[in-house]
């Protein structure tokens, strides 16, 4: 591991710290905030959106001085490999800033986008063996792209990440353009290969034993196209699947959404642990 920074932060301690990694084939950035005290302690992993670095969870979330309280460690890693060489995309939704994490098949990304991988067969271990984490106690949580994302890993390793919320999810990417385009570039065109990583798919084969909290803001300009609670809220149900969706009146899709609601967030993982 190598320190990027580190700062003394509600008397914890924030860091960006970057890891080889084999599976994405580059360095990896990942945040963490580690609470005062001995431990071991709950862990949270963010993820973030298109476009996002693990900064802007940190800069603008506000979640270190609950976390703090809590006792909870913080875990925001990159949202796609990065760097001269690593492929890339004009457009904002595909490329470095757009990994929608998962392991791609195509051309030219998949010597790099493996960020499902990256995440639980080296991210997780790493932060197990380098901080002071309960590992029974670690939960999964994030916005838009990284909505999808916590929700996918979850569903398909709930042993890895027993409890799950997210903002504003990409809940049915097989249904709406942001994940119709990633798929179709990332995995190709047999929609068969797509259905490992579209949360209405997961959930309706196996739903998970958490309880998943989402919330959603009704001013959001993606809602209608892209993000489609409803279609997860019946796939739940079909499902049996446990799950609150809160639709959050005159909030969009912004951190200020994030950090109006992450408090609540925090304290459901909390709930959640010992259940």
């Amino acid at each position: 591991m190598k320190l990027g920074s580190r700062n003394k932060m509600f008397g914890g301690e924030q860091a960006l710290w970057s890891a080889p990694s084999a599976a994405c084939n580059c360095d990896m950035q990942f945040a963490v905030f580690i609470p005062p005290g001995k431990g071991p302690f709950p862990v949270l992993y963010w993820l973030s959106g298109l476009t996002c670095t693990p900064m802007n969870f940190v800069e603008k979330a506000g979640a270190q001085k609950l976390a703090t309280e809590l006792g909870i460690i913080l875990v925001a890693p990159d949202t796609s490999p990065r760097g001269e060489g690593v492929a890339d995309d004009a457009a904002y939704d595909l490329g470095q800033g757009a990994g929608f994490y998962l392991s791609t098949t195509q051309n030219p990304w998949r010597e790099y986008f493996q960020m499902d991988r990256w995440i639980i067969e080296e991210l997780v271990p790493l932060i197990d063996q380098k901080f002071a984490t309960d590992p029974t106690r670690r939960g999964i949580f994030g916005h838009s792209m990284g909505g999808h994302g916590a929700l996918t890993l979850h569903l398909k390793r709930p042993d890895i990440f027993k409890t799950c919320s997210a903002f504003s999810p990409i809940v049915a990417p097989m249904q709406v353009p942001w994940g119709q385009k990633a798929f179709r570039t990332y995995l190709g065109d047999n929609q068969s290969d797509w259905k490992q990583y579209d949360a209405c798919q997961l959930v309706e084969a196996s739903p998970g034993p958490a309880h998943i909290l989402i919330d959603q803001g009704l001013d959001d300009t993606f809602l209608a196209e892209q993000l489609r609670p409803e279609l997860f809220e019946l796939a739940c149900k079909k499902a049996s699947q446990q799950v609150t969706v809160r639709r959050q009146v005159g909030y969009d899709h912004s951190y200020y959404f994030i950090a109006s609601f992450i408090e609540d967030h925090l304290r459901w993982h909390e709930a959640q642990f010992d259940k």
